[in-house]
C-alpha cells in the first residue's frame, strides 16, 4: 500500500524513593475506580449490572453496545480503536457499536504481559494483538451458546456477524442486545480455556486490515473528549510553577512571596518536598485562577543554591562521555560475540568514527498537567500518563501514602511521545493541594515544559570496524555512552543482565547495536554517563535508543561500504545472509529494503549535480520485538551546505495490519520527526540549565519544510509489529547517507547542520 503525502493519610512503614518506585497499587481496594471520558463521557460506570462482561477489557450493554476498556494511553495514535478493532473482529460484532474508554489504574487492568500500564516500545498492538483476540472470541462464543440454547440449536449451526447471530437454515436470529438482555450468556473461561481457542486466521478476517473510522475522532473534534488540562472540579484552584534555572539538583534557600500576596485570589506559595526524588528545587503559586497563579509565581521571590549540576554544559557531558569511552574497564557488555580486537588487528582495512546526538526536547502539544484532590484518604490524580502503574506511585510518594490509597483518572492525552511515562506533573498537583486542601490543578507553562522535561539524553558513540581483502565487514566495536532513562525510574525488571557479568544495563540505551547483519565478531558496550544521567535526567523519546543507536550503525554501515568500493545498499543486503540468530529477522529486513529501494527508484535514475539518495534499514525497537523498515532519503545539498530533503520513501513489514489508514498516519508522522531530530532539533545545556524555553529557539520541522512522503506497507499474515516509532530511527542516517552521496560530506553529529556539511565538504 502505497500513500504519498505533502506534507492515602496514613504513614507507610517506608516512604523510599525505591519503596514508591517498585511497589504500587497491587492490592485492590474498592476506591470507586471509574471510567475515564472517551465517547461515553466523563466518568461513566465501566459497566452496569446488567450487562454481559465477557472479560475486564470490554463489556456488552443492554442495548447492544460494545464498551472496550483500553489499558494504553492513547495520545493521538488511536490505539483505543485499535484494540476496540481487534476484539470486534473475534467478537464478531458491528463496528457502529463499538465505544472506547481508557482505564484507570485498577490493579485487575495491569497488562496481562508486562505486569504493568505501560505504552511505549511501539508495543501496544504486537503484546496485545493475542490477548484481545482470544478476549472477542470468547465472548462471541458465550454469545453463540446462549442463542443457540435459546433457538435449540447446535452452536456450531449458527453465524456472527455484525452484532448478530443467525441461524441460515431457519433464518431465525438474535441480536446481541437480546442475548445480553435474557441474561442468558453467562460462560466464563480459565486463562487455559482461553488459550486453547482457535482464532480466525488471517484470510477469514471481515475487520482485521479494513481502514475502519477512529472511534476517537468524533469526540476528538466535537469537544466532549476530556484531556487533562481540560480538567474541572468543584472548589478547584490552580497552581503555577516556579522552576529553578538549574535543570536537577537545585534546592529552594528562601520564599518571598510579599509581592504575590498583592496579586488578587493568591492563596500560598508551597516548596515542594518530593520524597521521590522526581523533582528539585520547585516552588507552586496557588490562586483562584490559572492567571492569577501565573501572576503570583512571576511575584515570587525564590533564592536557589544551585547544587552540584549548576555549572555543567553540552560540552562538559560530552567531554566526560569521550573519557568515559576511552577506559578499558568502564561500561558493560550488551553483546559480545568472536574476538572483534584480534580481527581488526589482521583486517585489510580499518575505520574508525565516531557519532553524537544532543539532548532531545518531546514538547507535546498539550504541556504537562495534572489535577489532584484529596477525598478523605484517597487521593484522586486526573491527568493523561503513559505509566499509571509508577505514576500513581510516584503520587503516592508525594503525599506519603500508600499507593494502594492512590486513584488515576487516566484522560486522553495531547501528545505523549514518551514524556508522559513520567510523572512529575502530577507531584506539585498534589503537594499544593494538600497543603491548601482544595483540588489543585497545575499547567506546565511551555518554558517549565521544556526546561524541565525528562529530556533524550545527549549521546557519544565510538565504532571501529574491519574489513578483509574482500571487503567483506568481519569486526564491528561499538561502544555508546549516554545517561541510563530506564535505570532512573528504579525498577529493576526494566533492566538486562549484561554478557559480561558485571550486573544490569540499561538496554533501552542501546537496543538495535544487536542488529540483524552477520558480523562474526562483535561488540557492544553500553556505559552510563554519570554526569549527564544526574545533570540531565534523561526520558525516552519517541525510538528510545535505535534513535541513536541506528544513526551511527546505519552511518557506518555507508562508510565501509565506500571503503570497500560497493553500492551501501547491495553491501546491506550481502549482510542481511540470515545467518545463525539471524535467521528470520535479516529476510524480513532485506525485504523491507528492497521494497524501498523499488518504490524510490534507488539506483535507476540519473540525479541532479548535488542531489543524491541514501539507504538505512532498521528493526527497531527492541531485537525481541523487532520492526522492520528501510528508508531511501533523496536529498539536494546547496554549495552553502544546506540540505533539503526532497522525498523520504519507507518501507515497513507490519506482519499483521489491524487500520491501513492508522499504521500509514504512524509511518509519515514517524518519518517527519525523524526528519526534524535529524536536521532542526538541538537543546543545550549551560550553567546546568535547558537553554532553549519555546518554539523560538526550539524549532522542530514546520510545514513548509515537508518532503514528499511515500509509505509502502508490507502485510504478510506474521505477527502484529509496532509501527509508532520504528520510522524515526531509520530517517536520520538515511538522509546522513543521502547527503554524502549528493556532496561527498560526512556528517556525523545530529542535527546535520548546513555549517556542518559545509566544513565536511571542505575536509
Amino acid at each position: 500500500m502505497n500513500t504519498h503525502v505533502k506534507i492515602t493519610q496514613s504513614e507507610p512503614a517506608d516512604l523510599s524513593r525505591r519503596s514508591f518506585l517498585v511497589g504500587s497499587a497491587a492490592a485492590g481496594l474498592a476506591l470507586g475506580y471509574s471510567a475515564v471520558p472517551g465517547l461515553l463521557g466523563a466518568d461513566q460506570a465501566f459497566a452496569a449490572t446488567s450487562s454481559f462482561d465477557p472479560s475486564v477489557w470490554y463489556s456488552i450493554a443492554p442495548d447492544g453496545i460494545v464498551t472496550i476498556t483500553c489499558g494504553k494511553a492513547d495520545m493521538g495514535q488511536h490505539i483505543a480503536s485499535t484494540m476496540a478493532q481487534i476484539i470486534c473482529e473475534e467478537l464478531g460484532a458491528s463496528w457502529k457499536d463499538m465505544r472506547v474508554q481508557l482505564a484507570s489504574n485498577d490493579p485487575k487492568f495491569n497488562d496481562p504481559v508486562l505486569g504493568a500500564q505501560i505504552t511505549g516500545g511501539s508495543w501496544s498492538t504486537m503484546m496485545n494483538f493475542d490477548a484481545m483476540s482470544r478476549a472477542g472470541a470468547a465472548g462471541r462464543i458465550a454469545l453463540t451458546e446462549a442463542a443457540a440454547a435459546a433457538m435449540g440449536v447446535q452452536a456450531g449451526d449458527l453465524v456472527v456477524r455484525d452484532s448478530t447471530i443467525t441461524n441460515p437454515k431457519s433464518k431465525k436470529s438474535m441480536t446481541f442486545a437480546e442475548i445480553v438482555k435474557s441474561g442468558k450468556a453467562t460462560k466464563t473461561f480459565t486463562p487455559d480455556e482461553l488459550k486453547a481457542i482457535k482464532l480466525k486466521s488471517p484470510d477469514q478476517y471481515t475487520m482485521i486490515g479494513v481502514a475502519v473510522p477512529q472511534l476517537d475522532i468524533p469526540s476528538k473534534t466535537n469537544g466532549t473528549a476530556k484531556y487533562g488540562i481540560d480538567v474541572m472540579l468543584p472548589g478547584m484552584v490552580h497552581g503555577a510553577l516556579v522552576t529553578p534555572p538549574v535543570r536537577y539538583g537545585a534546592t529552594v534557600k528562601s520564599v518571598d512571596d510579599s509581592a504575590a500576596k498583592k496579586v488578587p485570589g493568591f492563596i500560598k506559595a508551597v516548596t515542594l518536598d518530593d520524597k521521590t526524588g522526581t523533582t528539585t528545587g520547585w516552588v507552586v503559586a496557588v490562586a483562584n485562577t490559572y492567571a492569577n497563579a501565573k501572576k503570583a509565581a512571576a511575584a515570587l521571590k525564590v533564592d536557589y543554591d544551585g547544587g552540584p549540576n549548576a555549572k555543567l554544559s553540552s560540552q562538559s557531558l560530552f567531554d566526560e562521555a569521550k573519557r568515559l569511552q576511552g577506559l578499558s574497564d568502564s561500561g558493560q557488555f550488551f553483546v559480545k560475540d568472536g574476538d572483534p580486537a584480534a580481527a581488526l588487528g589482521t583486517a585489510a582495512k580499518v575505520l574508525e568514527a565516531e557519532y553524537t546526538t544532543n539532548i532531545n526536547i518531546h514538547a507535546p502539544m498539550e504541556p504537562m498537567n495534572a489535577t489532584a484532590e484529596f477525598k478523605g484518604d484517597i487521593l484522586h490524580i486526573y491527568s493523561g500518563n503513559q505509566f499509571a502503574t509508577r505514576s500513581g506511585a510516584i503520587a503516592a510518594g508525594a503525599a506519603g501514602i500508600d499507593p494502594k490509597f492512590v486513584v488515576m483518572h487516566q484522560m486522553w492525552l495531547g501528545g505523549g511521545f514518551g514524556r508522559r511515562l513520567d510523572a512529575d506533573m502530577m507531584v506539585p498537583a498534589v503537594q499544593a493541594a494538600k497543603a491548601v486542601g482544595k483540588p489543585v490543578k497545575v499547567i506546565f507553562t511551555r518554558e517549565n515544559d521544556m526546561t524541565m522535561d525528562f529530556s533524550r539524553p545527549l549521546t557519544y558513540q565510538k565504532i571501529k570496524a574491519g574489513v578483509d581483502g574482500d571487503g567483506k565487514l568481519v569486526a564491528l566495536s561499538h561502544d555508546v555512552v549516554s545517561a541510563w532513562p530506564t535505570q532512573r525510574w528504579g525498577i529493576p525488571d526494566f533492566l538486562s543482565p549484561s554478557v559480561d557479568k558485571k550486573g544490569p544495563l540499561d538496554a533501552f540505551t542501546v537496543n538495535g547495536a544487536d542488529f540483524f547483519y552477520t558480523v562474526p565478531n562483535h561488540y557492544v558496550r553500553a556505559i552510563k554517563n554519570e554526569m549527564a544521567h544526574n545533570a540531565t535526567p534523561s526520558g525516552q523519546l519517541r525510538s528510545v535508543a535505535p534513535g541513536w543507536t541506528f544513526w551511527a550503525i546505519e552511518s557506518m554501515i555507508d562508510e565501509i561500504a565506500a571503503a570497500a568500493g560497493k553500492d551501501p545498499a547491495q553491501f546491506r543486503i550481502e549482510l542481511l545472509d540470515g545467518k545463525g540468530d539471524n535467521a528470520g529477522g535479516a529476510q524480513r529486513l532485506r525485504n523491507t529494503l528492497l521494497a524501498a529501494m523499488g518504490l524510490a527508484g534507488y539506483g535507476t535514475k540519473q540525479l541532479p549535480k548535488g542531489e543524491g539518495m541514501g539507504v538505512a534499514c532498521v528493526s527497531s525497537q527492541e531485537r525481541k520485538t523487532a520492526s522492520w523498515t528501510a528508508c531511501v532519503a533523496h536529498v539536494a545539498v546547496a554549495p552553502s551546505g544546506e540540505v533539503k530533503v526532497k522525498k523520504l520513501t519507507v518501507a515497513t513489514d507490519v506482519g499483521t495490519q489491524v487500520n491501513p489508514d492508522g499504521i500509514r498516519a504512524q509511518v509519515e508522522g514517524a518519518a517527519l520527526w525523524g526528519m526534524s531530530l535529524a536536521l532542526l532539533e538541538k537543546a543545550t545545556l549551560k550553567d546546568g540549565g535547558i537553554e532553549q524555553t519555546n518554539f523560538d529557539t526550539y524549532t522542530p520541522l514546520r510545514m513548509s519544510q515537508l518532503p514528499e512522503v511515500a509509505v509502502t506497507v508490507i502485510a504478510n499474515g506474521e505477527p502484529a509489529t509496532g509501527v509508532g516509532e520504528p520510522a524515526v530511527t531509520v530517517v536520520a542516517p538515511a538522509i546522513g547517507n543521502a547527503v554524502f552521496n549528493a556532496s561527498g560530506a560526512r556528517v556525523r553529529g545530529l542535527p546535520i547542520t548546513a555549517e556542518a556539511v559545509k566544513a565536511a565538504m571542505k575536509a
